[in-house]
């Protein structure tokens, strides 16, 4: 390494070469769909680690409200600051700016940054859209199907989130599987809403992977996102920390550990996008309901 390319305290990974690589995008993300391939995504909250994510060809960067819990060691996600989803989100951008990077930046509108009116959406949005993010993502159903529109109208892409819903998981009961039984058509039908509102990504969170893969099927216009919702989903998403086997708790049912017989958390990362793309991961018996 030469003098010029030395850092005082580390480098980020180099870019790939710039000809082999095309930026993620909605169409680029339809035509994946399109062809059977899966999108791969996973969170990250600083600019090293999200330059490694781009590295191993993961599609899609999450800069998830989950940083409450794994950077700033919170109980919940609820008491993420809309000024802390910035500073992240705005460090994911920068890292993979830096690196001449191509992945999809999704940033986390936290609770309490949208529920008072679609006014206050668009502000929140705005916030995470000017400090680097492509997509906003938003929690729940119902009642958010015209915030989604609202945003959508404006410019703004929205990825929306149903199953377990983390900021609202005291009023869910706890951390429980979500749309088993009656609540199955509920589910249903706020996921086509959403669809029909403009929401072009949809997280499926510990949803039965029959449900999620019956969605996948009717979304036709909306990309469905599992994280333990079984392999029937357009893509995946872990949280980087679980996946590298470096959170503060035990693991949920979904997750499997990528360092494992890896060397480097890059190949861990590319191992993960690996099995996502040929279907080793999730295994149905293993991780799903």
């Amino acid at each position: 390494m030469t003098a010029s390319t030395v850092t005082p305290y580390g480098t980020l990974p180099p870019a790939s070469p710039v000809a082999a690589r095309k930026p993620i995008s909605l169409p680029r993300l339809n035509e994946m769909r399109e062809r059977g391939e899966k999108i791969t995504m996973l969170t990250a909250y600083d600019a090293t680690f999200a330059a490694v994510a781009d590295a191993a060809g993961v599609e899609c960067i999450l800069v998830g409200d989950s940083l409450g819990m794994v950077c700033q060691g919170l109980p919940s996600t609820v008491g993420v600051s809309l000024d802390t989803m910035r500073y992240h989100t705005e460090s994911v951008a920068r890292g993979v700016r830096r690196v001449q990077g191509t992945s999809w930046i999704i940033g986390d509108l936290p609770f309490g940054s949208y529920q008072a009116s679609r006014e206050q959406a668009l502000h929140s949005a705005t916030v995470l859209m000017q400090a680097g993010a492509h997509m906003v993502k938003l929690e729940g159903g119902g009642w958010t199907t015209e915030t989604v529109r609202f945003l959508v109208e404006r410019g703004i892409p929205v990825c929306a989130h149903l199953g377990l819903t983390p900021q609202t998981v005291h009023a869910l009961g706890g951390y429980r599987v979500q749309g088993r039984g009656d609540t199955a058509d509920k589910l249903r039908q706020e996921a086509l809403a959403l669809q029909d509102a403009g929401a072009s990504m949809l997280v499926l969170e510990m949803v039965p992977a029959a449900l999620a893969a019956e969605l996948t099927l009717a979304l036709t216009r909306c990309h469905t996102i599992g994280i333990g919702a079984g392999k029937g989903t357009a893509g995946q998403v872990l949280v980087m920390h679980d996946m590298l086997g470096i959170n503060l708790g035990k693991n949920p049912k979904f997750v499997r550990n990528f360092m494992v017989g890896q060397g480097s958390v890059l190949e861990a990362m590319s191992a993960y996008v690996h099995a996502v793309k040929d279907g080793s991961f999730p295994d149905n018996a293993l991780h799903a309901w």
